[in-house]
Formats: structure tokens, C-alpha cells, sequence
């Protein structure tokens, strides 16, 4: 299995060549810095391991509580007693934040700078009495500069870490520092292993068979890989593979506008097609147009027609005046409306279907007129003025008509009640109620045995008493003052 490393200067290849055989081991990693940019933990936490991390800039320990949920993340820093302490960062350079303020004012110097914050510290003593609870199998320091004061703090006699790793280099220097605090290591029975070039590695004597795989530097029998170049493997072989879902993408998108070509084909051959038929059926529509401008004509010919009839029938029925006059309104409002229609089938050769609409309507009142004319034809008084009109239509003369007119005269004396209907009707036309007049003198005077004589007088004087009584009765039933 390639190991991946991501310490800055290996120490986790080295350390996982000592101690890989171990099963969820424990560290503590005091100035953990970040939780995975040159974190000698990262590897092992990934291999299952646990751990305590000492990060005081809240940034970096906020990081850490989210990622390492199985560690635990204190933020603050160690040092040879409890308290609090001024933390001097570097925002311009990762990892170089120290407590101590000689190396603050180094970095100063050189141009960079500095932020300030109060951080709490805490011996790793207490802290290993708090949260240490079996074998520490490494303990990693690396606090710019304040190594031996984090080493002044820690009980290694009650506290044994199988591997001690301590930056030994001043800040950003080649220069080793370790003289000033290697006995407080050494002094409790750790034996020195390795120098990497920046740290110093320590081995407990109770683990001994530690000192040989801490012996060599990390070479290429440890199989590992740094994690910026796998990082960078990653990515590149992302970006292929996003270069061929590019790619694959193009091709489908070639693929679709192809189909959409296609389609347009087709939609175009629908749309050709559909305009064919809608030509078609815009030429049937004329043609429908002009069969309802026809139809329409040949209506209108049909409503003079029937005004023309209606006319005649309004000649025929002035009995029925009123409802003869209706019959011709409505004759002439049909012509309005077929003159309307014929002007709408002319210009909207679209809606031929209310032009046939409107000759239903035209018939149904051509049938209701013809229904009014048989309902007055079959009517009581139409049937009783027949011989009222009889007599009108011809000029009448010489004796037959004398006989026939006094007849009538007879028949609606003797029936009074008929009398009383027949008078109103037959004032309507005043020639005939004078021939009518007439012809009644003179079947009163026939009635006393008087010879038939044309009557050309207009006054009563001559006439016989019975007579009188006739004239009488009809004053009495017509109202007539006087008759002619």
C-alpha cells in the first residue's frame, strides 16, 4: 500500500515506519497548525489513530473541530505553567505563529506583520491528566521557539511517549537550538534516534526496538507519495476526466442538434404540408361562401316572395289589420337581416355556417307566417265574413243581388246574437254596410208585402211598421244615430 505523507519534511513516513503496526494508536500534537497542510497526524488519523491537538489561532482550531471529530481539539497553547500568554501571528506566512516575541521581533524585522491575540495556556501535564488515558505512542512538538518551556511543562516520568519529535531549528533557519532544552528529554531515559534536518527524534527506553526504523531517513522503500503530488494527480486526472465529460457532452449535444435538425426537417414537411391543407381547406371555405351568398340571394328572393304574400294576405285579412301589419314587419326586418347577411357572406367567407343558421331561422318564420295565415283562414269570423267578402269582391247588380243580399239580411236578423257580432265587424267597411243597410229596408219592406224596389232614399218615411221595428233593432244592437 503507497503511503501518503503530509508533513512537511516526512515525519509521518518515518514515524509510520516505526510505529504502522500499531492498531488506532494515540498522539499529541502540540502547535498542530492545520489539520491536514503539513500535519504529521493527517496520515494516521486517516489509518484510524485519535489524538490530542493543541492549536491556539481560533481559525486553525475551528478547522480541526471540524474535520478531526474524533480528536480532541484544544485551542490553547502549552508552556511551563498555566496562565495566559500573547500569541504572535503571522498572517503572511502559515505555521509561523509563536509565543515567543524574540522571534516575533525577528520576523518583524524582516518585514512582515505581526497580529496579536491573548491565548490561555496549559501545562501538557494537565492536559495529558485530563484527556491521556493509555499509551501516547508519539509526541510531536513544533511551537516556533518555545520548545523547551512546552518540555518544561510535561511529566515524563508519569507520562512515557514512545517517540518524542521536536523541532530543532531556529524559526526559518538551519541553525539548531536543541542544546537549550535536549536534557529535559534525555534527562528522564530517552534515547536520541534521528535528525531529519529539522527535528529531533527521541525513543523511549522501554520501546528500544523503536531506535532502528527511526535510524534512516524516509527513501523510497517506504512506498509513499507526497500529498501535493497526489493532490495534483487528482486533479489533473479530474480535468481529464472533465476534458472527456466535455467532450462526451459536445458529441450528445452533436448528437441532439443533429435530431433537431431532423425534427426541423420534419416540422418544416408538417408545415408545408399543413399550409397545403389549410389552402385547401381556405378554397373549400370560399367556395362554402359563395353557395351562402347564394343561398343568401336566393333567400332574399324568397323574403320578397313572402313580403309579397304577405301583402296580399294583409289585402285579404283587414280584419286582421293588426297581426297583417306584425307579419309585414317582421317580412321587412328578414330582408334587413338577408341584405345583412348577403353583405357578411361577402366579406367573411369563414362564417357561412350562420348564413345557414340564419335560413333556419328565416324558414321557421316563413312556417310560423304561414302558421298565422291558416290560423286566420280557419278563425270563427273569417268563416262568418265569408259571405260578407263574397259580396265585396264583386260589383253586384240587378236582381240576383237584390235577392241575395236581402237573404243574408234575413239570416242575421233571425239570429240576433250572431247580429250583435256581425254589425261591429261589417261598420269596418262602410260600402258595404250601405248595400248591407239597403238590403235590409228592403227585406223589411218585402216582409209587408210591399213589391222588391231598389232603395235610393236614406230616410225612414214610407217604410212600413215593421220595417221601422228591423231598423230599430239595429240601432239598438250596432248603436247606429241614423243609417243612410
Amino acid at each position: 500500500m503507497t503511503f501518503i505523507t503530509y508533513a512537511q519534511n516526512c515525519e509521518d513516513v518515518l514515524l509510520w515506519r516505526a510505529l504502522g503496526t500499531v492498531e488506532a494508536g494515540f498522539y499529541i500534537d502540540v502547535g498542530a497548525n492545520d489539520p491536514v497542510e503539513h500535519s504529521v497526524t493527517k496520515a494516521f488519523y486517516d489509518q484510524g489513530w485519535r489524538g490530542i491537538n493543541l492549536e491556539p489561532l481560533p481559525g486553525f482550531h475551528e478547522a480541526f473541530v471540524t474535520q478531526r471529530p474524533r480528536d480532541i481539539n484544544l485551542a490553547v497553547a502549552a508552556g511551563a505553567s498555566a496562565g495566559e500568554v500573547t500569541l504572535y501571528d503571522v498572517p503572511a506566512v502559515n505555521g509561523w505563529a509563536t509565543v515567543d516575541a524574540q522571534v516575533a521581533n525577528a520576523h518583524q524585522a524582516e518585514g512582515f506583520a505581526l497580529a496579536t491575540l491573548k491565548v490561555p495556556m496549559r501545562t501538557l501535564a494537565s492536559v495529558c491528566e485530563e484527556h491521556a488515558s493509555g499509551d501516547i505512542h508519539f509526541l510531536k512538538i513544533d511551537v516556533e521557539g518555545f520548545e523547551g518551556e512546552v518540555l518544561k511543562g510535561m511529566d515524563f516520568e508519569r507520562w512515557r511517549p514512545w517517540v518524542v519529535v521536536v523541532e530543532a531549528t531556529l524559526p526559518n533557519s538551519r541553525e539548531v537550538n536543541f542544546a537549550a532544552w535536549e536534557h529535559l528529554v534525555t534527562d528522564h531515559g530517552y534515547t536520541f534516534a534521528y535528525f531529519d534536518g529539522l527535528n529531533r527524534y527521541y525513543v523511549a527506553p522501554e520501546h528500544a526496538d523503536l531506535l532502528a526504523p527511526l535510524s534512516v531517513q524516509a527513501n523510497v522503500f517506504d512506498a509513499f507519495l507526497s500529498y501535493h503530488l497526489v493532490w495534483a494527480w487528482d486533479s489533473a486526472k479530474a480535468a481529464v476526466e472533465r476534458e472527456k465529460a466535455a467532450e462526451a457532452r459536445v458529441a450528445h449535444f452533436g448528437e441532439l442538434a443533429a435530431q433537431a435538425q431532423a425534427h426541423a426537417e420534419v416540422v418544416q414537411e408538417q408545415a408545408q404540408t399543413a399550409v397545403q391543407a389549410a389552402s385547401a381547406q381556405a378554397q373549400a371555405a370560399q367556395q362554402q361562401a359563395q353557395a351562402s351568398e347564394q343561398r343568401a340571394q336566393a333567400s332574399e328572393q324568397r323574403a320578397q316572395a313572402s313580403e309579397q304574400q304577405a301583402q296580399a294576405a294583409q289585402q285579404q285579412a283587414q280584419a286582421a289589420e293588426l297581426q297583417a301589419q306584425a307579419a309585414h314587419r317582421q317580412a321587412q326586418a328578414f330582408e334587413l337581416e338577408a341584405q345583412a347577411a348577403q353583405a357578411y357572406a361577402k366579406t367573411v367567407t369563414d362564417l357561412h355556417e350562420a348564413q345557414r343558421l340564419e335560413m333556419q331561422r328565416v324558414a321557421v318564420w316563413a312556417r310560423d307566417l304561414e302558421a298565422q295565415l291558416l290560423g286566420i283562414h280557419q278563425s270563427l269570423m273569417w268563416r262568418m265574413t265569408a259571405p260578407l267578402r263574397y259580396l265585396m269582391r264583386k260589383p253586384w247588380s240587378g236582381w240576383s243581388v237584390r235577392k241575395a243580399r236581402t237573404a243574408v239580411v234575413r239570416w242575421l236578423v233571425a239570429r240576433e246574437s250572431l247580429l250583435a257580432v256581425a254589425v261591429p265587424v261589417i261598420r269596418l267597411f262602410p260600402p258595404l254596410y250601405d248595400r248591407m243597410y239597403g238590403a235590409a229596408v228592403h227585406a223589411m219592406q218585402a216582409a209587408d208585402g210591399a213589391e222588391e224596389r231598389e232603395v235610393v232614399a236614406v230616410e225612414l218615411a214610407g217604410i212600413s211598421g215593421p220595417a221601422r221595428r228591423v231598423y230599430a233593432d239595429l240601432v239598438r244592437v250596432t248603436g247606429l244615430e241614423k243609417a243612410e
